[in-house]
């Protein structure tokens, strides 16, 4: 190991190096997030944050295009960030679960602390 400092504890970068995710996983996370890195989908998640929502519902308060918001629904839904529920022929979406909540939360939170 070709160490660039001396201060490094060998023994702490073992535990590190076992600790870490495998390649696969890391990948997935980062594809996990570069879904917020989209500012469309990121107001879709701030719509649904405060419940379910049918398409044009969502159409109406982003004052967006159906096809772009379709569009985003899809990636949002393949990526299990939302989810989906038919009732005749409206398509209702929700957020996938409470963990979608907190990391949008904490995202706001982190940037609202710098002020």
């Amino acid at each position: 190991m070709n160490n660039c400092c001396t201060h490094c504890d060998e023994e702490k970068v073992q535990v590190i190096r076992k600790h870490m995710p495998d390649e696969d996983t890391l990948t997935d996370l980062s594809e996990f997030f570069k879904i917020f890195g989209d500012s469309t989908r990121i107001k879709i998640i701030c719509v649904l944050f405060e419940g379910e929502m049918c398409v044009s519902g969502i159409v109406d308060i982003l004052e967006m295009s159906q096809s772009s918001i379709s569009h985003q629904l899809r990636i949002l839904k393949n990526q299990r960030i939302v989810k989906a529920r038919k009732e005749g022929k409206q398509v209702f979406y929700q957020l996938d679960d409470n963990h979608i909540k907190l990391i949008y939360e904490m995202g706001l939170d982190h940037l609202f602390e710098r002020n």
